[in-house]
């Protein structure tokens, strides 16, 4: 958004919000993941003062960087997961040894982004931090964007990324200090208070991807599935679950592909133990070193949970990948799997030994309501069924799915009728994909019903 750094200070607070934003060329009720690729990155920064003291809160110990991602936070492929609503929260958890704590948040970060938006977009968030899991733990900390002394989230038209990075400005006296509540974990996520423009109920009609951006998760695949977390709203029968749930509580066709592109820089304010090694993972050769986080990260390697041996840690997971028309190749690394839009079964997997579920794909009703069913599903419920990974998004933000454009407009003029009606007869009894509504392989009752069922503008 912007290519140069500014920079505002602003006497009464001492909060820091950092906003990089990426031009593009890159789970909630409504599962629509966008593939997005990200090029460049630019910075704007907003140093908020909240008091007079200084001092800060000083650790003898070196910042640790925890993420469950294989993403670079630079340029590159990211998944956004479109169907993200209002109210709802990604997190991420991470468990220290006991010895670190008390711990230091020192940056929170996270990717978002848009997918062909064709409006700039505004969206108001919240950054939270508990001592303990989302699910179970206390919530220590949280402040929220005002577009003001916090900057919400703007982008521009098209296809775009930003990092939002929120930090205390580290001369302040009041630091976000979290304590071990016995699990040895903290964690900390990021919710879409306000959309651009959430146009409808997100349970029946996902946030327009045209208009909304949205957070990503990476193309790696699910690395951390107990550690990713999702609070989501309760769409009863419609949704994928309510509440706070690991991404591994997720029922299978809900689940995202990959990990919350999120990292945590951290000090330990205790034993500076926690800095202890673990395995680095390069990606050119495929090796592994034991090093310290910061450490791995400076060589441009990939780290690992700290305390566990390269020997016990997979640098180089393959797997069985599920596509989206319910097929099965592989072995294949999660990354292949991602870019081919499949989703990953898990290390060691092979074909012979997973079930794929069979493909979804958008079912259109004769109203225009949308569901993600498969195609027997749809067909049971008198739906139209578009295909294997079409969605219910709506891109064009006109209220009714892309992939259901009125249903019985044969000629596809804006309305269903007379003309429609005429076109439908003429196919009686025949097998024609223009004119078989509910795609059951012949023209019959049941697509009359459904045209007239549409009747009109």
């Amino acid at each position: 958004m912007h290519p140069a750094l500014a920079q505002a200070v602003i006497p009464a607070s001492a909060l820091v919000a950092a906003v990089f934003a990426c031009p593009a060329s890159a789970a909630g009720p409504n599962d629509a993941p966008l593939p997005v690729m990200v090029g460049g990155i630019a910075q704007q920064r907003v140093v908020l003062r909240r008091s007079g003291d200084g001092g800060g809160t000083a650790g003898g110990c070196d910042p640790v960087v925890s993420t469950h991602t294989n993403a670079s936070f630079e340029g590159g492929q990211y998944v956004a997961q479109g169907g993200f609503a209002e109210q709802e929260v990604a997190a991420v958890s991470f468990t220290l040894p006991a010895s670190a704590f008390p711990v230091r948040i020192d940056l929170a970060e996270m990717i978002f982004a848009t997918s062909g938006a064709t409006v700039t977009t505004t969206t108001r968030w919240s950054v939270m931090f508990w001592e303990g899991t989302p699910g179970s733990g206390t919530l220590a900390f949280s402040a929220s964007s005002d577009g003001d002394l916090l900057p919400h989230l703007v982008m521009q038209p098209g296809t775009n990324g930003t990092n939002i990075q929120f930090m205390i400005d580290p001369g302040d006296a009041e630091q976000i200090i979290l304590q071990d509540d016995g699990s040895h974990t903290i964690s900390f996520g990021y919710r879409i208070d306000r959309h651009n423009a959430q146009t409808q109920n997100p349970c029946f009609v996902a946030p327009p991807s045209s208009a909304n951006a949205f957070p990503c998760t990476d193309v790696g695949g699910l690395q951390q599935p107990a550690q990713n977390w999702i609070r989501m709203l309760d769409c009863g029968a419609l949704g994928c679950g309510a509440g706070w749930k690991r991404f591994s509580e997720i029922p299978a066709l809900c689940r995202p592909s990959g990990d919350w592109v999120m990292r945590l820089t951290w000090t330990a304010l205790g034993n500076c133990e926690s800095n202890e090694p673990g395995p680095c993972c390069f990606a050119a050769t495929g090796g592994c070193l034991g090093l310290q986080a910061s450490q791995c990260i400076a060589a441009g390697g990939v780290p690992g949970p700290a305390g566990v041996a390269c020997g016990a840690y997979n640098c180089n997971p393959q797997g069985a990948c599920c596509l989206a028309d319910g097929t099965c190749q592989g072995p294949m690394s999660p990354s292949a799997c991602a870019a081919a839009g499949g989703s990953y079964r898990g290390d060691g997997t092979s074909c012979s030994g997973v079930s794929c579920p069979p493909p979804v794909g958008a079912a259109c009703f004769p109203n225009g309501f949308c569901l993600l069913l498969t195609q027997a599903d749809a067909q049971t419920a008198g739906a139209s069924w578009k295909g294997p990974g079409s969605t219910c998004a709506d891109a064009d933000g006109d209220g009714r799915a892309d992939a259901c454009a009125r249903i019985g407009d044969l000629n596809g003029d804006g309305f269903t009728n007379g003309t429609d009606l005429g076109m439908l007869l003429a196919a009686w009894g025949t097998a024609s994909a223009l004119a078989d509504l509910n795609d059951d392989g012949v023209v019959d009752a049941d697509d009359l019903g459904m045209l007239l069922g549409a009747w009109g503008p």
